[in-house]
């Protein structure tokens, strides 16, 4: 099967395009770059090509710098799917409907839900990015997170409140150029959201990096309010502190505009998180993404691991197909 577009490109490359700071080892373990990035289209990735690819990226990273290494450090063991909670197991039957959503039916074409609140109907083409290998999409990763707000307001004692904006929050507020267009999203939170972001524990913001030659990868930024941070999260990594003062800029002037109120962020710490899960493929970042997401809603620690993913990729389907995140 031939390799889709969404691939990874040359680390110095990535660097140029996207003024990302590759971070240097600070009291971690060194270890060898990971693999490649997943991006927002579904499909499987062909094994071969991938293999060649993380050669390739080692090689250019070595020429870049010898020097120069990805935080990956891991995070905690991360618990048996037994015992409950984020880790709940699939019954049996769980297990065949979400077979029967992502490889039965006579089409794809076939809407098998409406989500009314968001007005996103989701069809079996568009779900199938859970399929192992697959690489999420933004209808998907925006219909979870309307269903993770959803949670919340169901149990809001059990989880943190939390304001989700979807994949196309950032990508407006950076502009297509880059810099920072406030007024391009100005309008967001103008309609009744029933609480004032500034009241939020955390506020989380999907990223998704559009390499050179159409790559992509997605990761995660939280506005954490409760601690006084900026936190940016990357399975592969990478660390972009240039998103985190824009973040840092947006809350200042989503504050002023919607409070009438002067936040002072100066004294907030820029935090890039190195104790995270790390993908070891080129097909799990928005995976591992969700999970950041899910987990710190829960005000939990990140005690998950690569092997979860499977799992976590069938518990999404089926949360999906339910209409309620768990």
């Amino acid at each position: 099967m031939a390799a889709p577009a969404d691939v990874v490109p040359p680390a110095s490359d990535i660097a140029r395009q996207q003024n990302i700071n590759i971070p240097r080892p600070h009291n971690v373990t060194s270890s060898p770059p990971p693999t490649m990035v997943g991006g927002a289209q579904g499909g499987p990735v062909d094994d071969q090509a991938a293999e060649a690819k993380f050669a390739q990226l080692q090689t250019d990273f070595k020429e870049l710098n010898p020097q120069i290494q990805i935080y990956t450090q891991s995070a905690p063991k991360a618990p048996s799917l037994e015992e409950g909670g984020p880790f709940d197991t699939l019954t049996n039957e769980d297990e065949c409907r979400v077979r029967h959503a992502l490889d039965g039916g006579n089409s794809s074409d076939e809407v098998l839900l409406v989500h009314k609140a968001s007005n996103i109907e989701l069809k079996r083409v568009t779900l199938q990015c859970l399929k192992d290998k697959g690489l999420l999409n933004d209808e998907v990763i925006d219909l979870y997170l309307q269903l993770l707000k959803e949670r919340e307001l169901r149990e809001p004692n059990k989880f943190l409140k939390c304001h989700f904006f979807n994949t196309f929050f950032y990508e407006k507020l950076n502009g297509k150029n880059g810099g920072y267009h406030y007024e391009a999203v100005r309008s967001w939170t103008k309609k009744k959201l029933g609480y004032n972001i500034i009241d939020c524990d955390k506020i989380f913001v999907p990223i998704h990096k559009k390499f050179i030659h159409k790559e992509s990868h997605w990761c995660l930024a939280v506005i954490n309010i409760r601690d006084k941070k900026f936190q940016y999260l990357d399975s592969l990594g990478f660390e972009d502190i240039k998103a985190l003062e824009i973040l840092a800029r947006y809350l200042v002037d989503e504050i002023k505009d919607k409070n009438n109120k002067q936040i002072d962020v100066l004294s907030w710490e820029q935090e890039v998180v190195k104790e995270r899960p790390s993908q070891d493929n080129n097909t799990d970042c928005g995976m591992f993404m969700l999970k950041y997401i899910d987990f710190y809603s829960r005000d939990m620690g990140l005690i998950f691991e690569q092997k979860h993913m499977p799992y976590f990729r069938r518990r999404t389907a089926k949360e999906i197909l339910d209409l309620r995140a768990g």
